[in-house]
């Protein structure tokens, strides 16, 4: 987020394959489906105590239909007793044929509570997981999850489990689904698959921010711990200044929503540049969230500059190299810039850098498309990854050398990365939009339940929580 030069990305990833043989399957549908539809599951365990540090759930998931299928429509479930009522779990996945990245875990209550079942594990697919053609399966999957805390937990009592299961082998006791359909499985008595998952909404000290306010210098922005940008410096081209009075705020039916304006008349001086951060650095671990409208096109004037419009998390460099430096950033190039030609997003989790000679030791996902439009942007930190959602979708998942090692603060900016992308000296500005932004420490969130969280606080008219303890 600091740098008005082009930024040198380094994806640090390893991948093996490995083809694993699956005998035939026999599919068990719970409801009807489409003709030529048929899933069916295969499942193991490697961890056979009746007592473990973590269960260790392996499936092969195979297409017993007529016709492809996409594996981002799939969900898989597992269910389980949990440990306390207040217990929370946590999801990894150790290996995957399709790659780890490619598969998700999201935790479930079941609604009709049972001796062996009150919990479920649901297992999906991003897009990058492919296609089961008829007769493939997806090869092997070593997931795994774990009490947050770490305490053992015992598995004699899940419905699920099975500790004779240690080869590959159907198995009726989880769920398959196929766009909502099931088509494999037996769930607990009394518990349709059919619906999402609903954790129990996370207690964790919480900052919720409806962005309700009249100007940038309301009082009450700074009262709720964040300051609008007047200061000099990077990013942003040579001579530009952060310009406060153009980030606006406005309801819409309703709702209240924050703008930030840049605009430019083709030189550094005529650039304003916007941002608004938290004044503490006190945010680590957890959920973060915002809903921001992304701008492909300018609000008026020639369109073409290489303008960055972003959601992040960021604390200070206290050195070159520095390897307690933390950044995790959403950023959108709706024009290119850093090399790219045409509308890009990334997501980038940092670890260090060093500015002369640049250096960059970080790890990113990119999506080469427009994201015009509003959307959902969730990132989440645990003591094992980093995930980015974008409008409930894994978008990326990031490796653990890149976890935080301090606090850090919430920002928004937008701003221009150079002027080489339209050389008009006509005037012209841009807008990036932000609905809310919510931060909920040390527990991971999926994007259904940040989403009912942020229901939950409108239906009860709550504009702004912050209960989050300072660093």
């Amino acid at each position: 987020m600091r740098f008005a030069q082009n930024r040198l990305r380094a994806t640090a990833s390893a991948a093996v394959a490995v083809a694993m043989g699956a005998a035939a399957l026999t599919a068990l549908p719970a409801t009807a489906s489409a003709a030529g539809d048929g899933l069916s599951v295969q499942y193991r365990t490697s961890a056979t105590g009746a007592t473990a540090d973590q269960s260790e759930p392996w499936f092969k998931v195979k297409n017993t239909g007529s016709t492809t299928v996409q594996l981002a429509n799939v969900r898989i479930r597992y269910y389980f007793k949990a440990d306390s009522a207040g217990a929370s779990y946590r999801f990894a996945c150790s290996w995957a044929v399709k790659g780890c990245a490619n598969v998700t875990g999201t935790f479930g209550t079941l609604a009709n509570p049972t001796a062996t079942a009150d919990r479920y594990l649901e297992i999906g697919f991003t897009s990058g997981a492919g296609t089961l053609a008829p007769g493939a399966d997806t090869g092997d999957m070593q997931l795994r999850f774990y009490q947050s805390t770490w305490q053992s937990l015992n598995q004699s009592d899940d419905y699920s489990f099975d500790a004779s299961q240690t080869s590959y082998a159907d198995w009726s006791k989880v769920t398959a689904q196929l766009s909502g359909t099931t088509l494999w499985g037996q769930a607990p008595a009394g518990n349709d698959p059919t619906n999402p998952p609903t954790d129990p909404p996370a207690t964790g000290a919480t900052l919720f921010d409806d962005f309700n306010y009249s100007a940038y210098n309301d009082p009450k922005v700074s009262a709720h711990g964040w300051s609008v940008r007047s200061t000099s410096g990077g990013p942003g081209v040579s001579g530009a200044t952060w310009a406060p009075d153009k980030v606006t705020f406005a309801t819409t039916s309703g709702n209240s929503l924050m703008n930030l304006e840049t605009s430019t008349s083709g030189t550094g001086e005529s650039t304003k540049q916007t941002e608004i951060v938290t004044n503490a650095r006190k945010f680590k671990n957890g959920t973060y969230a915002a809903r921001v409208k992304f701008n492909d096109a300018p609000k008026y004037g020639p369109d073409g500059d290489h303008l960055v419009q972003t959601f992040f998390t960021i604390n200070d460099l206290t050195a070159p190299m520095a390897d307690d430096y933390s950044e995790y950033d959403f950023e959108y190039l709706p024009n290119g810039g850093w090399g790219e030609t045409s509308d890009i997003l990334y997501t980038t989790s940092w670890e260090t850098y060093q500015a002369d000679p640049w250096v960059a030791v970080n790890q990113h996902t990119e999506g080469r498309q427009s994201y015009n439009g509003w959307h959902d942007l969730v990132l989440t930190i645990d003591n094992s990854s980093i995930k980015y959602y974008i409008d409930g979708q894994l978008f990326g998942t990031h490796d653990s050398a890149y976890l935080p090692e301090r606090p850090m603060s919430i920002n928004f900016n937008q701003w221009l990365i150079d002027l080489a992308g339209q050389t008009s000296t006509t005037a012209r500005a841009y807008d990036e939009q932000v609905d809310y932004v919510l931060h909920v420490k040390d527990q991971v969130l999926t994007p259904a339940q940040v989403a009912a969280k942020v229901t939950a606080y409108r239906s009860a008219g709550t504009t702004f929580e912050d209960t989050v303890p300072g660093s």
